[in-house]
C-alpha cells in the first residue's frame, strides 16, 4: 500500500510539474492546458484505485458460476489409438501369445489396405500376388493362414523386425 502511494504521488507531481512547464510555454490556451491535466489526473486516479481494488483480499471468492467461465488449461493427451497401439507393440515384442492375438492382426488390416489401394491386390484372395509384394519376412509373419506359436510365452517379434515389417508396409 506504501509503495502505490509514493507511486501516485510520484505520478501526480510529474504531472503537476509538466503543468508548470505547459503554463510557461503556452503551446495551447489556459483552458485547453487545465483540461488536458484534469483529465490526466483522473486517468492516474482511476488507474491507482483499480489497481488497489485487485490488491485488496476483502473480496467474495469467484462464484461458482464465474469460476466455470474462467479458462480452463487443458493437459495435453496423446491420442487414444496412439496409446492402445503402442501397448499392443509392447506386448507383441514381449510374447509369442500377444504377437499371434494382439499386434499381427493389427499389421494384416495395415498389409490389406495398403495391398488393396495401392496394388488391388487381397491379402487373402490373392496370396501370391501379395507375397510377392510383401516379401518373404513380411509374408512369413502376416500370412492369413500363419499357426498360432507352440508356446505362448516365447519371446514375440524382435523390435529391429518390426521395424523392417512396418517400413515394407510404409513403401507399398
Amino acid at each position: 500500500m506504501r509503495s502505490e502511494r509514493s507511486r501516485i504521488a510520484t505520478t501526480v507531481a510529474g504531472t503537476t510539474a509538466l503543468l508548470v512547464v505547459m503554463l510557461g510555454i503556452r503551446p495551447a490556451s489556459i483552458q485547453e492546458i487545465l483540461s488536458v491535466y484534469v483529465l490526466v489526473l483522473a486517468g492516474i486516479t482511476l488507474a491507482a484505485l483499480t489497481r488497489i481494488a485487485r490488491s485488496a483480499s476483502d473480496f467474495p471468492p469467484p462464484s461458482d458460476f464465474e469460476a466455470a467461465l474462467r479458462a480452463r488449461a487443458v493437459d495435453p493427451t496423446r491420442p487414444s489409438e496412439l496409446v492402445r497401439t503402442e501397448r499392443e507393440i509392447t506386448l507383441g515384442i514381449s510374447s509369442a501369445g500377444n504377437l499371434h492375438r494382439r499386434l499381427l492382426p493389427i499389421l494384416r488390416e495395415a498389409a490389406a489396405a495398403r495391398l488393396s489401394a495401392g496394388h488391388n491386390v487381397d491379402l487373402e484372395r490373392r496370396p501370391d500376388a501379395a507375397r510377392a509384394l510383401l516379401g518373404e519376412d513380411a509374408w512369413e509373419l502376416l500370412r492369413p493362414d500363419r499357426p498360432e506359436p507352440h508356446d505362448r510365452n516365447d519371446p514375440g517379434i524382435p523390435m529391429w523386425r518390426l521395424r523392417g515389417i512396418v517400413s515394407t508396409l510404409e513403401k507399398l
